[in-house]
């Protein structure tokens, strides 16, 4: 069921635990289509669209990983939600941990998909800047048309080329402002490896053995940080293992929240 929040759009499917999946760069919600259809037979899904994503219009607020954290708390609240596992692909991933920071109390699970709680390097933040330019210059389209197909791996792309095409044309509709202000919060957040550390919750890192936009390396550097961790790698696979296995993925989705929920599916 599609909702709305303080002008924040978010799905809401299905019934039981909480689920909660937080989009990345580029994307919106329907990234996650798989998962939430599979995850709903057993779970209540949230997956929200941020500020200038999907069905949520850009807000005057500048973006910032804390914002988009405080926005999904508003909308838990809103649902009366105490309790939930925060699952997020890539800049998603930014913000779980930025919720994981400011609303700890409210986490049963946290799930970074092809994302890191280290901060932007030097070389990534000059990549960075170096597309804000390009998209100040020429529009977002251009850029997405460029750079999300490099989100996959070689052989998904040959395989299946429509799937990627249908993602460029779903991201072609942001705006350049929202793209560039995205970047720039990405750019701005903090170092949050401090926030695994003291994770008292389980938490699941999953990564692409192919990614380049968040290399295999930080994942598994990541992976003695929390009390708890379920690591997984995803072989033949860049940075969008929803879409690139699907399958892979829904069960590593299974089965931690099985663990963390104490239910046998």
């Amino acid at each position: 069921m599609q909702k709305t929040h303080n002008a924040i759009a978010y799905e809401d499917t299905g019934k039981g635990p909480i689920v909660v999946l937080l989009h990345g760069f580029a994307e919106d919600s329907t990234v996650w289509k798989h998962q939430v259809a599979h995850l709903s037979v057993h779970y209540r899904v949230i997956a929200p669209d941020w500020p200038g994503s999907g069905l949520s219009p850009k807000k005057d607020t500048a973006p910032s990983m804390e914002h988009f954290a405080d926005l999904l708390h508003a909308i838990l609240s809103h649902e009366s939600i105490d309790r939930c596992a925060v699952i997020g692909h890539s800049m998603g991933g930014y913000v779980a941990l930025a919720f994981a920071e400011a609303y700890a109390g409210l986490l049963t699970g946290l799930g970074l998909f092809h994302s890191t709680a280290f901060p932007d390097t030097k070389e990534k933040i000059q990549l960075r800047r170096r597309a804000q330019e390009f998209m100040r210059e020429n529009g977002a389209a251009p850029f997405v048309r460029q750079s999300t197909p490099n989100l996959f791996a070689a052989t998904f792309k040959e395989q299946h080329p429509d799937e990627v095409t249908a993602l460029v044309d779903r991201s072609s509709v942001f705006t350049a402002d929202t793209l560039i202000g995205y970047y720039e919060a990405m750019i701005e957040r903090p170092d949050r490896t401090r926030v695994l550390a003291a994770c008292d919750v389980p938490v699941l890192l999953i990564g692409g053995a192919q990614d380049n936009a968040v290399p295999i390396a930080d994942t598994l550097r990541q992976s003695p940080m929390a009390a708890t961790t379920f690591l997984h790698v995803l072989e033949d696979v860049a940075h969008m293992g929803m879409w690139e296995a699907p399958i892979a993925s829904e069960k590593i989705l299974t089965d931690y929240l099985g663990y963390i929920y104490k239910r046998t599916i």
